[in-house]
């Protein structure tokens, strides 16, 4: 397909046009899965035209195909319906339009499109998206709650005033949107998207009011699920469909079985909230009560007690103690020092016997020598030695004399005193 061109040598429109349709001949058919979004059946025609829509984005491809095509499942098939188409790509050169030429169409049955969530659940699953620690609480009173819901529904009914009538200031940030229908999923994406964003929105809530399993199947697009996911604001499900679980119910931080049910969970009621605090009101006043008879009956208690009723009875009777104590050390410190009088008389009386004084009271003298030596021996003096004699009134000095002739062999010699 390439060309030499250049603004001196352009191409025509229509040999452009000529080269893209020989490159798209060249190219085989394909199977192709999407949602019929528009259906023409001309009267008398041989061709119907079909618009083939993907669910998850906003891309649309035209589809024809040959009368006896459509009529094998034209009884099943209608706008809406899923389908999956074997065509081969076909470039209209004289309007340059690209459309399928669909060989044979398949409708997708519930069997398996449950097939196919299935599997794309066990996927998302086995990624963590719906894990239990990935769940948010909600907070208890949301200042501003977000609701993506249809126009003019009876989710969006039953959410507003089930909530208002539980706590009437509550206010709500609403989106209206398709809930069902190829454009049910860019369209909740979007309004789910821009509520996170909203720095006031406290929590969202995505409500729609049941349906069958086909009309439910926006609600568990992938694209929808990792949005759900990624939002940092708290998100309930309340699609109100039972049997079936959307994909959207998994990944929430919480599931509302209806959207009455998402109006109770994500408010309190006013009523029961006002009946707590006047329970928990009463059970504080009855603790504070209970607490102050007791400490009252404690009181009571303790200033019946007679060392509080008497409180000088106490000192009196420790006054008794101390004056009987003192009585009884006074007693026995005086034994203790009469005892030790008599063992000083007695110890007195022996000194004094056995001191050296009492023996020169009786009569005796102690001999010195004039340096003081006291004479223990006769033979320590000698003749006319210079003594002194110490007797008990005083001391005088005396002189020893030889012993007289025919005196024993030790005999004391003679002491007279000095001339």
């Amino acid at each position: 397909m390439a060309a030499h061109t250049s603004p001196d040598a352009p191409l025509p429109v229509g040999e452009v046009s000529r080269l893209i349709g020989g490159w798209i001949d060249r190219l085989g058919a394909v199977w192709v899965e999407g949602q019929i979004t528009q259906l023409s059946r001309r009267p008398g025609a041989g061709v119907v035209f079909l618009t083939l829509r993907d669910p998850s984005h906003d891309i649309s491809l035209s589809v024809t195909c040959y009368r006896a095509v459509f009529d094998r499942v034209a009884d099943v098939v209608s706008e809406g319906a899923r389908v999956v188409v074997h065509a081969k790509p076909e470039w209209y050169a004289p309007r340059g339009q690209l459309s399928l030429r669909a060989a044979e169409i398949r409708p997708v049955g519930v069997g398996e499109l449950l097939a196919r969530l299935e599997q794309l659940k066990k996927s998302l699953a086995a990624e963590g998206l719906f894990a239990a620690e990935r769940k948010r609480a909600l907070p208890f009173l949301p200042q501003l709650i977000g609701l993506v819901c249809g126009r003019a529904s009876a989710a969006e009914r039953d959410v507003l005033e089930n909530a208002r009538h539980r706590w009437p200031a509550v206010r709500f940030e609403v989106r209206n949107v398709p809930v069902q229908g190829v454009h049910a999923v860019p369209g909740v994406i979007e309004a789910v998207q821009e509520l996170d964003a909203h720095p006031d929105v406290d929590v969202i809530v995505v409500a729609r009011g049941g349906g069958s399993v086909e009309d439910l199947l926006p609600f568990s697009d992938e694209q929808l699920v990792r949005t759900v996911a990624a939002c940092r604001t708290p998100v309930v499900s309340a699609i109100g469909h039972e049997p079936d679980t959307p994909l959207l119910d998994l990944v929430a931080d919480l599931r509302a079985s209806t959207p009455t049910d998402a109006a109770k969970r994500v408010v309190p009621d006013v009523g029961e909230e006002l009946t707590r605090v006047r329970h928990l009101r009463d059970r504080a006043l009855r603790c504070v009560e209970s607490l102050l008879d007791r400490e009252e009956r404690g009181l009571a208690a303790a200033r019946a007690r007679p060392c509080m009723e008497r409180p000088h009875r106490m000192v009196e009777e420790r006054e008794e103690q101390i004056d009987a104590l003192a009585a009884r050390g006074r007693r026995t410190l005086g034994h203790l020092l009469d005892r030790a009088a008599s063992e000083l008389t007695h110890t007195h009386a022996r000194v004094v016997a056995l001191s050296p004084a009492a023996t020169l009271r009786r009569g005796y003298a102690v001999l010195q020598h004039e340096d003081g030596r006291v004479v223990r021996a006769a033979t320590e003096v000698g003749p006319e030695e210079e003594l002194r004699a110490r007797v008990a009134e005083g001391e005088f000095a005396v002189r020893a004399v030889a012993p007289a002739p025919g005196a024993s062999d030790e005999p004391a010699p003679a002491v007279t005193p000095p001339a």
